[in-house]
């Protein structure tokens, strides 16, 4: 009997530490700093709020995790210096449609609708200050198109 209870408190705690390892984290956003992104399109101005990822780290973690992001809601990534950029899906949940933001806060392209859990580079075609992830749809929902505006005050400064 001394034996049976082993075995199964054994069992309980491998089966516990099944679940931690098999769930993933739960992302960061809470840490991250929330700022607001005006979006001028030939449809008009639309405005999302949206959570900042300034730094290497915040950038590595973008949205993954996430497995609902409403419409009005994204990601703003900021780059110290425009560069090309290129994310992929891995760990991300939901599709987005990633927007490709200029030094100037023209948009140089848009990912529509990317694929949940790919690995396979999604790049801007000219060296970009930010990008804007939101859900997927919104870009056609709102009308956004490359050449379009994108503002936000930290944006600007880049």
């Amino acid at each position: 009997m001394k034996h049976l209870f082993a075995v199964l408190a054994l069992a309980g705690v491998c089966a516990a530490s099944a679940q931690t390892v098999s769930e993933p984290p739960p992302a960061p956003l809470a840490r991250l700093p929330r700022s607001e992104v005006q979006v001028e399109t030939a449809a008009g101005r639309h405005v999302f709020q949206v959570w900042v990822a300034d730094n290497d780290r915040s950038r590595q973690q973008g949205l993954m995790y996430i497995k609902d992001l409403p419409a009005d809601q994204g990601m703003l990534f900021l780059f110290d210096r425009p560069e090309l950029a290129s994310f992929w899906m891995k760990n991300t949940y939901v599709s987005l449609d990633i927007v490709f933001i200029g030094p100037d806060g023209i948009v140089v392209n848009i990912a529509h609708d990317t694929q949940p859990l790919s690995l396979a580079p999604i790049q801007s075609v000219a060296p970009v200050a930010g990008v804007l992830e939101l859900a997927a749809g919104t870009a056609v929902r709102i009308g956004l198109v490359a050449g379009d505006r994108i503002g936000n005050p930290r944006l600007a400064t880049r």
